[in-house]
């Protein structure tokens, strides 16, 4: 069954994955470093894992298929589910794939660089309702082509 997990410590738009899981009817589970509350419906469950470094991440790689789906904005993250043949999802709706993987990732680092040197203060802009909405419509499309392509 298609499943989609969530990187939750810092995750934006998990309403928004409740209410697509709830209507397609797929099971999600929310994994984090601490207890935090989470719809009580008998397809979401919480995973808490311990607070070392990466330990979300490693959890969510350990457990994750070929088609599942992973909300994540963590990059490094992203390419260890792409690697494992899952489907990902950043918080502004923009998937993460094989082809901009590898750019992504780069982006990410010449910006830790130029943050450490100074050059850049602050972090990305809080999400826009037009991210909410791009971000329904890809979880959205994504799961139903996963459906399409592989039916149960």
């Amino acid at each position: 069954m298609l499943h989609i997990y969530i990187d939750a410590d810092a995750c934006p738009v998990k309403p928004e994955v409740y209410r697509v899981a709830k209507r397609l009817k797929l099971e999600v589970t929310v994994v984090t470093n601490s207890w935090m509350r989470i719809p009580d419906d008998k397809n979401i469950s919480l995973e808490v894992v311990g607070a070392g470094f990466d330990e979300a991440d490693d959890w969510i790689v350990d457990h994750v298929e070929n088609n599942d789906i992973v909300i994540t904005a963590d990059i490094p993250l992203a390419s260890r589910c792409i690697k494992k043949a899952a489907r990902v999802i950043g918080a502004s709706g923009k998937p993460f794939t094989e082809d901009n993987i590898g750019q992504t990732l780069a982006t990410r680092d010449l910006l830790s660089e130029l943050r450490s040197a100074g050059e850049i203060t602050g972090g990305p802009p809080p999400l826009s309702q037009r991210d909410r909405s791009r971000f329904l419509q890809t979880l959205n499309e994504v799961a139903q082509s996963i459906r399409r392509n592989n039916p149960v």
